[in-house]
């Protein structure tokens, strides 16, 4: 397939009359560079490896010709609960975006869809599955919840697609997807999307796909040429004050912002709505209801600012997005190509901008050094820092790319832990027993936690992602003898 598609149009694909209606419905006539290459290939029915950045058309790029495929060749003996084709992404909004595609570029066929994923009550989610289901999306570990339940069946699925397979690698998604790839059909169509081409990807492509077409719309790591960015040096503490004055200066109406953390987004959005700009914060700890409801808000223009963490934002697909901000550079470079990725989408221009303070500069070198380009450094001079600040607990240093996060604290670097409570009074009746040390035998080392009940605290919900990330990890595709396993 020739790179030069600037001429094709969607009336060139061949694709079926009630799919052309519904393109037209949306306003689209000429295909993004991805979709005019990879429809074809799809519609040939073998197998693709795709590589294409978010932002580029890519959802269209798979769901307009399966829609194709499927409705050609209608299923002889549909089975309730047993899906035709099986999309998997890495979280619960881009699963929720795909599905919204399958809906608007296939309402004038008589296919179903369904999307499922984590964080929601299952139980609508089986009794969907009671009737015809011809495309499924959904994330990896609430499918195998529904497999190991017996209420989903995978051995109709004729076409199996993994999008942004490189972050559903990165999330730890790799032996969900080899059990689900595990339970489909030998026979069928596979097609892997994925923003970048790494070792771990390769392997996977290698025992997934046969024979694929491939597809490349973009060089990896690039950011679009149509997202103007920007740096703003500002300290950390001012960070909150300029952002509000240059959504008010500037009149945006529309900001996605992302933050290195849940709690600086929730202290970012709050600091926002006292400053009387409307914004809400969406991370994995938020309930899954909350998100959506936030996304929808953020989408019609209600709710002007969405502050965001990276993995809550993956995947976010939002037509002419103006501005993204980083209110804090990413740890790892690649982040931040994708976050800037959710603007100048689909031809539209944006703006791409990045407050900066000291302790990042290492960090800004390490994104310009992979994006090959020097970002301008941009003054405001409208901007005048107020007078009073109130006083922040002390930040730990941030730490460099590959090192972790968080360190142990051992008790010796511990602060003493202050009381109120009054000194204890003398027991006239002798010593409290203590089954764990006779009397007269000294006190065993304090060391943080008590040698014979452990601290307990109140563990946050951990995400999908986060569970799954958690489990051990085995090689790729790696070979095992076939023996049942008793439960």
């Amino acid at each position: 397939m020739p790179n030069n598609t600037s001429s094709i149009t969607f009336a060139n694909l061949n694709l079926a009359e009630p799919i052309m209606r519904a393109i037209n419905d949306a306003g689209y006539t000429q295909p993004t560079p991805v979709q005019a290459q990879a429809i074809p290939l799809v519609l040939a029915g073998g197998d693709l490896l795709a590589g294409a950045q978010t932002g580029t058309g890519k959802t269209a790029g798979f769901t307009l010709p399966v829609l194709h495929l499927l409705n050609a060749k209608p299923a002889v003996n549909p089975r309730t609960g047993s899906p035709r084709c099986l999309i998997l992404t890495p979280t619960r909004e881009l699963a929720a975006q795909v599905e919204e595609s399958v809906q608007t570029y296939g309402k004038y066929l008589p296919l179903k869809s369904l999307v499922m994923f984590g964080g929601v009550n299952i139980n609508p989610q089986i009794k969907s599955l009671r009737e015809r289901v011809d495309i499924l999306v959904a994330t990896p570990g609430r499918l195998l919840d529904h497999v190991g339940q017996k209420t989903l069946d995978l051995s109709s699925v004729e076409i199996l697609i993994l999008d942004e397979a490189d972050r559903m690698l990165d999330m730890g998604f790799i032996r969900d997807i080899r059990k689900i790839i595990a339970a489909l059909p030998k026979k069928r169509q596979n097609l892997l999307f994925s923003a970048t081409f790494s070792e771990e990807i390769k392997t996977l492509s290698d025992g997934l796909l046969n024979n694929p077409g491939f597809v490349e719309v973009a060089r990896r790591n690039t950011t679009s040429e149509l997202v103007s960015q920007s740096v703003h040096m500002v300290a950390q503490k001012l960070k909150s004050h300029l952002l509000s004055h240059l959504i008010q200066h500037n009149g945006w109406k529309q900001v996605l912002v992302f933050t290195r953390t849940k709690h600086g987004a929730n202290r970012l959005a709050e600091k926002l709505n006292a400053d009387g700009i409307a914004a809400a914060a969406i991370h994995g700890n938020k309930s899954q209801s909350a998100r959506t409801k936030a996304l929808a808000q953020f989408k019609e223009g209600s709710m002007p600012v969405l502050v965001a963490t990276d993995i809550a934002a993956r995947g976010l697909d939002i037509d002419m997005l103006p501005h993204v901000v980083n209110f804090e550079l990413p740890n790892v470079p690649e982040d931040y190509v994708h976050r800037i990725g959710r603007t100048g989408r689909a031809g539209s221009s944006g703006s791409a901008i990045s407050l900066v303070d000291s302790e990042e500069l290492q960090h800004l070198k390490d994104i310009e050094r992979l994006i090959k380009t020097q970002i301008p450094r941009v003054t405001i001079d409208s901007f005048v820092p107020p007078t009073h600040i109130p006083a922040e607990a002390p930040r730990p240093p941030r730490p460099q790319h590959g090192q972790k996060r968080h360190s142990n604290t051992t008790a010796g670097n511990r602060p003493p832990r202050e009381s109120s409570a009054p000194p204890r009074a003398h027991n006239p009746n002798g010593p409290r027993k203590n089954p764990q040390r006779q009397q007269g035998q000294p006190r065993p080392e304090r060391t943080g936690q008590s040698p014979t009940k452990p601290r307990t605290t109140q563990q946050p919900l951990l995400s999908e992602a986060a569970r799954h990330q958690a489990m051990p990890q085995p090689a790729l595709f790696s070979p095992r003898p076939n023996v049942r396993r008793g439960k």
